[in-house]
């Protein structure tokens, strides 16, 4: 699996960056990281160009899936089955998007393909971006039939 994580913001050096990193060298996938930044102050304008920077970075071939409280909330085992799927359908090129304090707009939810939800709770963008890569490492491992500590 080629996976890209767009991701709003920038992030620092600290603990977040230190276990994002960590799983980074455990993946046997291939994962890149896109930061997205807006120079606007006011945050109405920030959205509309976070969002416009998401959409233009959007490949018409990969597979999007958008981190969005409006979306599916599934098991690990369930995420690993998302991405086996893929796998079958020889679609290996994903696209995981996460947005920045106010989240994504409707244009960018219309053009996932598969929208995910962490639960109602919100969370800091930096600690949902540890907390998808665990996710995507998990699946990996799970495909890979490493025993999974819930079996």
């Amino acid at each position: 699996m080629n996976i890209e994580l767009l991701v709003c913001g920038r992030l620092k050096k600290g603990p977040h960056t230190d276990l994002f990193q960590d799983y980074l060298k455990r993946m046997d996938w291939t994962v890149r990281t896109h930061e997205i930044e807006s120079r606007h102050t006011d945050q109405k304008k920030i959205h509309i160009d976070e969002c416009a920077q998401i959409l233009e970075r959007l490949k018409p071939d990969h597979f999007v899936i958008a981190l969005d409280e409006r979306g599916k909330t599934l098991s690990s085992r369930d995420i690993a089955a998302k991405f086996q799927d893929l796998q079958n359908e020889g679609r290996a090129q994903v696209q995981c998007i996460i947005g920045g304090a106010d989240g994504l707009n409707d244009d960018i939810r219309a053009r996932a393909d598969f929208l995910l939800s962490f639960g109602r709770q919100t969370w800091p963008h930096m600690l949902a971006r540890v907390m998808l890569l665990e996710q995507i490492y998990r699946a990996q491992q799970i495909l890979k039939n490493h025993p999974y500590h819930r079996d």
